[in-house]
């Protein structure tokens, strides 16, 4: 499984469909506004006549729909979000891959993702931060049942609602198909090393995951990254720091009891990292300790 060069991919034009409100993007799809998007797709707040409700409709870019290798990871993410029916997991309602504007129709999440809340806030409080390593646990766990992997866990892929999503199955694969992956796949910051390079590195499995989760919830908490961020268009070491930097302490007055199980995600063997489960069952009596209606500040309870 080759996957394109990510460097290549930001060097292209961002081409868009740039439909106006109510213009029909399909048959019985309508825009309603446009909700962001990525190199090779756009996201539109869109309403659908057959299910009469809102819809988030992903669609390939202008640019990209003759694109075999985008056409295929459209049918990957759909095969995936179709496999997995999970809490925690987004919705697919259809996928049309054939015709001008190639699309899946999504289920509309609302709530701010978890990386805009880190932004405002800095740091979230561990009565956010617990349930929600509970919930992406729940999720993870799952798809290793079902042998499937993220690889793209990150706290912009976390939509806040309730229950939390996790949310872009655009490069999960099945964990065979995984281990055949060759050159970077994921985002730089948030990779396990065996993500970075599979030479010095190599075993992509269940806990490859568990490294993503453990930045996010490292960065839930400190407000930053574990380590510092590379260059994008670096290679090796200064592109991933990961590789060789050691993970700075997490903020003193967090209790050992929830950085330990933090920071034993970040072991850069695969093999040292704590499985889903484990982590959950780690977790939960943290949990269980909490004010059952959180407070949102900054102070830390004892636990």
């Amino acid at each position: 499984m080759t996957v394109e060069d990510p460097v290549k991919v930001r060097e292209r034009s961002k081409e868009s469909w740039e439909f106006e409100e109510g213009a029909e993007i399909v048959p019985g799809r309508h825009a309603l506004a446009l909700l962001g998007g990525g190199y090779r797709y756009e996201v539109y707040l869109a309403w659908d006549e057959r299910l009469h409700t809102v819809v988030a409709l992903k669609l390939l870019r202008p640019d990209r729909v003759d694109d075999e290798s985008s056409l295929r990871r459209f049918r990957t993410e759909a095969d995936a979000l179709d496999r997995l029916q999970h809490p925690v997991l987004p919705r697919c309602f259809g996928v049309e891959l054939d015709g001008p504007h190639p699309h899946l129709v999504l289920e509309f999440l609302e709530g701010p993702r978890l990386s805009t809340l880190i932004r405002k806030q800095k740091a979230l409080a561990i009565e956010q931060v617990i349930p929600l390593a509970l919930q992406l646990c729940s999720a993870l766990h799952y798809m290793g049942a079902e042998d499937m992997v993220h690889l793209d866990v990150k706290p912009k892929n976390i939509i806040m609602g309730a229950p939390p999503r996790l949310v872009d199955l655009s490069i999960a694969a099945a964990l065979e198909r995984a281990r055949e992956i060759v050159g970077p796949v994921g985002t730089d910051a948030y990779m396990a090393p065996e993500q970075c390079d599979e030479e010095t590195h190599p075993g992509i499995d269940y806990r490859t995951d568990m490294w993503g989760l453990g930045v996010t919830l490292y960065e839930a908490i400190a407000g930053r990254l574990p380590y510092p961020r590379g260059e994008g268009d670096a290679e090796g070491t200064d592109r991933f720091p990961q590789l060789v930097a050691e993970v700075d302490p997490l903020p003193r007055d967090i209790p050992a009891v929830l950085t330990e199980p933090v920071m034993a995600c970040l072991e850069r063997r695969p093999a040292d990292r704590p499985t889903a489960a484990e982590l959950a069952a780690t977790l939960q009596p943290l949990a269980d300790v909490l004010p059952r209606r959180p407070r949102l500040g900054r102070r830390r309870p004892r636990i």
